[in-house]
């Protein structure tokens, strides 16, 4: 089966560069189905993710519209969740899914998301049990296959190297990418208290069974965790899915640098990623 050089024009610059992985693009060998409440909304929604086309990348189709899992479609103010929109519709909460496909190299399928009530045009992924586990478990039994374009051609998978340092930073927060010849990245966090984020009309969802909290006086009220420092591999879970949306036309989107981020959240992410887009 021949190869396509479509994906080899990509656009680069002195401070990013696109090159080859080496591999061909994959997509998920068959269809994955999970339901679930919402994080902020409380509401139950099915999510099925299909195989695709190379070339396609990764889409939320939402019945009448379809969004691309792209920064260009990432809303702006989104607190604690990262939400794509697009002609008036709204995908909420999908940085989980998009760093689960990110990490599992699932680099083209359709997000096919069905709530169970009628909505405003704003849904939401499910949060599950509040980590990625489940959804790169669903993956993994659904195996990865080699993704073929329109005309039968297997693809090129790309990813984006930082070649200069580039970083954003708000007050005492920033996210900064390093060159790098391999993938690396370093997390300090900062949380706000859970009575400030229901307050705020947000955390619907969650509970003890999908959410890790600290009591000051308690400590861990949902103890054993899975690892010592497992509240800063979440917020690396989100870093992840945020930069996954640098991905153009199925290729890789977390860039290949050292990232280090202290205090981020979802939208300073997402001012790294519009950076390193208009850059490359």
């Amino acid at each position: 089966m021949a190869s396509s050089t479509a994906f080899k024009a990509f656009k680069s610059s002195a401070l990013i560069s696109w090159r080859s992985m080496g591999t061909l693009q994959k997509t998920i060998g068959k269809c994955i189905e999970k339901s679930g409440i919402g994080l902020h909304s409380g509401k139950l929604t099915t999510v099925k993710i299909w195989p695709e086309l190379a070339g396609k990348g990764r889409y939320f189709d939402v019945g009448s519209s379809t969004i691309q899992a792209s920064i260009d479609f990432v809303q702006q103010e989104s607190p604690l969740c990262t939400t794509l929109s697009k002609d008036g519709f709204a995908v909420r909460t999908v940085e989980h899914l998009l760093s689960a496909l990110e990490a599992t190299g699932v680099d083209n399928c359709c997000i096919q998301i069905t709530p169970s009530a009628p909505h405003d045009g704003v849904v939401e992924l499910p949060i599950l049990d509040g980590s990625a586990r489940e959804w790169v478990e669903a993956i993994k039994h659904a195996g990865l296959e080699s993704a073929t374009d329109e005309n039968g051609n297997n693809c090129e998978k790309m990813a984006p190297f930082v070649e200069e340092p580039v970083h954003v930073r708000r007050n005492d927060s920033f996210v900064a990418a390093f060159p790098s010849t391999e993938i690396h990245i370093t997390c300090g966090i900062n949380f706000p208290k859970v009575e400030q984020l229901r307050d705020m009309g947000l955390i619907k969802g969650g509970s003890l069974e999908n959410a890790i909290v600290c009591s000051a006086s308690e400590g861990w009220l949902n103890p054993p965790l899975r690892f010592h420092d497992e509240p800063c591999r979440h917020k690396v879970l989100d870093l992840i899915g945020d930069l996954s949306m640098l991905a153009r036309s199925g290729s890789q989107g977390l860039p290949v640098a050292h990232i280090v981020a202290c205090k981020a959240g979802h939208a300073m992410h997402a001012d790294l990623v519009r950076c390193l887009a208009k850059l490359g």
